[in-house]
């Protein structure tokens, strides 16, 4: 190992001489605490080190050692169910060895070494394998199954298979060649793990919120952003995500977040109950926490920890979805270093390649043929922007912006209004909604782009009244005008807002959400023809179907249908009744 020293140090920033022959992003230790570092730069015989711990009482002089390799994670058995630091240190095995407070230059393993589980092969001794091949499984929760895969780059002719209960580094495999296979991957986290094919991305990925879902679709293997200003619920959604959205395995990064925010998530994810399978949700969940208060730097390699672990369980055949939360915090944590290292800053002080940096990450996102061939798996990118203010022109929203392909722009004013989820009608958008028409038009009902549409331009136009009736007053607006505001309101209130915390508003399904937006529709419709026919506005509203439409989130999806039939029913026989009287 090479050995140098340290000649300056500046916040998180460290820089060595004598580091002959290091290459850039290769990990090093530093001082005689061993903290962990990587080269950032590398100029004129000097090493410029970015360290992912606290380097108050470090000296100058004190030794660095370059450990030849670069940043990378352990991949294998044992991951679901986890808390993780940025760099992928256990926080639980920590606390044992350290109490609440991470001593600097701990280390751990990631994956537990003692535990042993059982593993079936899936191969036999004389099989030809390549890389990607599924050699075995492991059933490491009670509703997902742990594919062991041959790594990238080996193949070749088993002459050796072991099964039955296995440590994560035993070898279960032995090629012609003399190569052992473990359950254990490590692998480079900024290196993008390879596929076989790309996926066009035809399959929307479902949230379980109507908002989205209807309005604002993603298609899995997508990748969307959630700008909000602070207090509009950019957690609150995106933990609502991670219990609700189809996903076989969510990866959660709290990217420096404030420590209150990572202790509700913490202590609230394991009690949490997933509503899929009934078990604890945190069975296919992967936390990896870095905090406000902890270094940094770390939480430029939190957001690349998650990605490469997505990346690991979408090579199995599993659909994965990552919420990053916030991309913000790591774009700070970019500008921070890119200062230090006295690079030419770019807006607002942030350094010119953040763009190509969010860029980076959110293509790692997609729906592909992994490299056995089997199945297709996919990583679903949702990231958390916190714009100061609330200001969407800054430079990391407009940098997402451009690389996301749906836009979930949360309201300051919907918030106050306490209207949640406070997605943004008029701001937000999407780029998959046609490339999912033709799934949502099989799978849910033909009319639905038609009702989404109609629904679209109803809130468009309210919102045009609206300028209006604060200028005149809502008394002299024309009672079909006012017929359309009410039916924009019931679009708002009884489809949009969606309680989190009900047990059957929480989550949505398409179906219960397309006769929600038919039954408020044909309301709609049908309550202007009334009006056509001469019945009063007042008698319209008094007769009370609003209200029934409003507690629509409160029926279950096994009854709404029967539900909305009869409501529909009831909707014509009141309005004809009125237009005779």
């Amino acid at each position: 190992m090479k050995e140098g020293s340290v000649v300056k140090i500046s916040g998180p920033t460290v820089v060595a001489r004598d580091l002959e022959g290091a290459s850039l992003y290769e990990v090093v230790r530093v001082g005689g605490e061993r903290l962990v570092g990587e080269v950032i730069r590398i100029r004129g015989g000097l090493a410029t080190i970015q360290v992912y711990e606290e380097t108050t009482g470090l000296g100058l002089g004190e030794p660095v050692i370059a450990t030849g390799e670069p940043l990378v994670v352990e991949l294998g058995p044992g991951l679901l169910g986890q808390t993780f630091d940025g760099i992928q240190r256990p926080l639980s095995a920590l606390a044992l060895l350290s109490g609440d407070f991470i001593r600097r230059g701990i280390a751990h393993p990631a994956l537990d070494r003692e535990k042993r589980w059982d593993f079936e092969p899936l191969v036999r001794v004389g099989d030809e394998i390549d890389e990607g091949r599924i050699l075995g499984a492991i059933q490491e929760t009670a509703h997902l199954t742990h594919r062991v895969l041959a790594p990238p780059g080996v193949s070749g002719k088993v002459v050796e298979v072991k099964g039955g209960k296995v440590t994560v580094t035993d070898d279960v495999i032995v090629l012609d060649d003399g190569r052992r296979l473990s359950p254990l991957q490590r692998w480079p986290v900024r290196r993008r793990r390879p596929f076989k094919r790309r996926l066009t991305p035809a399959l929307p990925f479902l949230t379980g919120q109507r908002v989205l879902d209807c309005f604002f679709p993603i298609a899995v293997g997508g990748a969307a952003i959630i700008p909000g200003g602070f207090g509009t619920g950019k957690t609150v959604l995106e933990q609502t995500l991670a219990k609700f959205a189809a996903a076989d395995v969510i990866v959660y990064v709290g990217c420096g977040e404030r420590g209150n925010e990572m202790t509700e998530v913490l202590t609230e994810f394991p009690r949490l109950v997933d509503p899929r399978t009934g078990t604890p949700l945190m069975d296919r969940t992967v936390l990896v926490v870095n905090t406000s208060n902890m270094p940094v730097a770390a939480r430029e390699a939190s957001i690349y920890t998650g990605i490469t672990i997505a990346e690991y369980f979408r090579d199995m055949g599993h659909q994965v979805a990552l919420m990053a939360d916030s991309t913000s915090r790591w774009a700070e944590a970019l500008r921070e270093i890119s200062s230090r290292l006295e690079e030419m800053p770019g807006e607002e002080g942030f350094p010119t390649y953040l763009a190509t940096r969010l860029g980076t990450f959110y293509e790692r996102a997609g729906r592909v043929i992994p490299l056995s061939g089997e199945g297709e798996g996919a990583v679903t990118i949702v990231g958390a922007v916190s714009p100061p203010g609330g200001d969407f022109s800054e430079p990391v929203t407009q940098a997402s912006l451009r690389v996301s392909g749906a836009f979930w722009a949360l309201s300051t004013d919907l918030a106050y209004r306490r209207h949640f989820p406070a997605i943004d009608w008029v701001q937000s958008f999407t780029l998959y909604a046609e490339r999912l028409q033709d799934w949502f038009n099989e799978e849910v009902g033909e009319e639905w782009i038609a009702l989404r549409e109609e629904a679209m331009r109803l809130l468009q136009k309210e919102r045009e009244l609206q300028e209006i009736v604060q200028l005149v007053g809502l008394d002299a607006v024309q009672d079909q005008e006012r017929v359309l505001i009410e039916s924009a309101r019931l679009i708002r209130e009884g489809f949009l807002r969606q309680s989190a915390f009900h047990e059957v508003d929480a989550s949505c399904p398409p179906a219960k959400a397309l006769w929600m937006l038919r039954l408020i529709l044909h309301y709609s419709q049908r309550a202007a023809l009334a009006l056509g026919d001469g019945v009063s506005l007042k008698a319209v509203l008094a007769a009370g179907l609003d209200e029934r439409l409003l507690r629509l989130g409160e029926v279950s999806p096994g009854e709404i249908e029967a539900v909305g039939a009869a409501l529909m029913t009831e909707i014509d026989e009141t309005l004809k009744a009125l237009a005779r009287t």
